[in-house]
């Protein structure tokens, strides 16, 4: 038995997999959006089960807060302050050298996805942001790429396998009789983005790891089956867990796209992908600064909420026209500055990366 059938032996012993399973996983791209908690877990999954190329897109640097969940990353690299996607790459060689990773340190919008996501098979989301992810989930609708939407904050999570509707039905999910068929996308089961500062983060909630690797192993189970040729075995319902809790359900979503008109799959719009929604950033000259914007309508951000949020990172100051707060984060100092409207100047840098980075983590979008 040579080293690769010995690799992934047990592997192959499971149904549906076998040698021409395998091959197809060693002849896959798989575009992992984000290696954060979730990404870093899927990341290393893929590479052990042998898919062939690995694409990891992230704007961080790796941090001491990341080490208790995100299991890519050790001590080394938060005093070498290395980008995530970097480190991940030189980890993920040691585990599989047959695997070819490539690390991409950008942040990811409207104006480079369709760089990013060149020749990948399918999505994997590691994002911490619904703006990003309904970016993804438009590029997925309308090139016709599994998506594997997913998400882990607290002790909950949720997860869903997104197959798109294509124009002519041709998809291997929908021309395979035995297939489950395609699914709702992103936008049929959430129509918009929850306003900024109503959702929780990992940094203003905290986040149960065993919760991030459940959903992890959940998204990477169903991308291997989409690799290997399985639609069959693709699950159609909604994961939601609550470890906390002991609490598992199993959402039956198949109908929002017959129910719903989404702008998406249905009407064809992709908001998200030609910049006409989603955030924009301008460094301040001279300060110091991003002013990042929404180009959605105002959404009367509750401030007293995110006030509430944040004292406990720094000291807060609020008012009907204001939040600022003072905020240390990753050994830097910013200042944030938010407003009803979802607009936010983040004092402290003038990297429109970094920027998003402490609005993602301390706000939410």
């Amino acid at each position: 038995m040579s080293d690769a059938q010995s690799r992934y032996h047990r592997q192959a012993l499971l149904p549906g997999f076998g040698e021409e399973g395998q091959r197809r996983l060693g002849a896959s791209t798989a575009l992992i959006l984000g290696c954060g908690a979730l990404g870093s877990m899927s990341a290393e999954l893929l590479a052990r089960a042998g898919v062939g190329h690995l694409v990891i897109v992230d704007r961080d640097f790796v941090e001491i807060t990341n080490l208790q969940r995100q299991v890519l990353f050790d001590e080394r690299d938060v005093e070498n302050a290395i980008p995530k996607a970097e480190a991940a790459r030189s980890r993920l060689a040691r585990i599989n050298s047959t695997v070819r990773v490539t690390a991409i340190i950008d942040d990811l919008n409207h104006g480079n996805i369709a760089r990013h996501a060149s020749g990948a098979d399918i999505f994997v989301d590691g994002l911490d942001n619904f703006e990003t992810r309904y970016l993804a989930n438009d590029y997925a609708v309308k090139h016709g790429i599994p998506y594997m939407y997913g998400g882990a904050v607290g002790t909950v999570g949720a997860a869903f396998a997104i197959l798109p509707h294509t124009p002519d039905g041709d998809a291997p999910w929908e021309r395979d009789a035995a297939g489950s068929g395609a699914t709702p996308c992103l936008r049929c089961l959430f129509e918009e983005a929850p306003p900024p500062g109503t959702t929780p983060t990992c940094d203003t909630v905290g986040v149960l790891a065993s919760a991030v690797t459940t959903v992890a192993s959940f998204q990477v189970a169903e991308t291997l089956k989409v690799l290997s040729g399985n639609f069959d075995r693709i699950c159609p319902t909604l994961l939601n867990i609550d470890l906390w809790t002991n609490t598992v359900m199993q959402l039956k979503v198949a109908g929002a796209y017959d129910r719903g008109d989404c702008p998406c799959c249905k009407q064809g719009r992709f908001d998200y992908l030609d910049g006409t929604l989603g955030s924009g950033a301008t460094t301040l000259c001279g300060r110091d600064a991003v002013q990042l914007t929404h180009r959605q309508d105002p959404v009367g951000l509750d401030l007293d909420r995110v006030a509430a949020r944040l004292r406990e990172h720094g000291n807060v100051t609020a008012s009907q026209y204001m939040l600022r707060a003072s905020i240390a984060d990753g050994g830097s100092a910013f200042t944030l500055s938010l407003f009803p409207d979802g607009r936010a100047i983040i004092h402290g840098t003038d990297e429109p990366n970094v920027a998003r980075g402490v609005y993602a983590k301390y706000v939410g979008i």
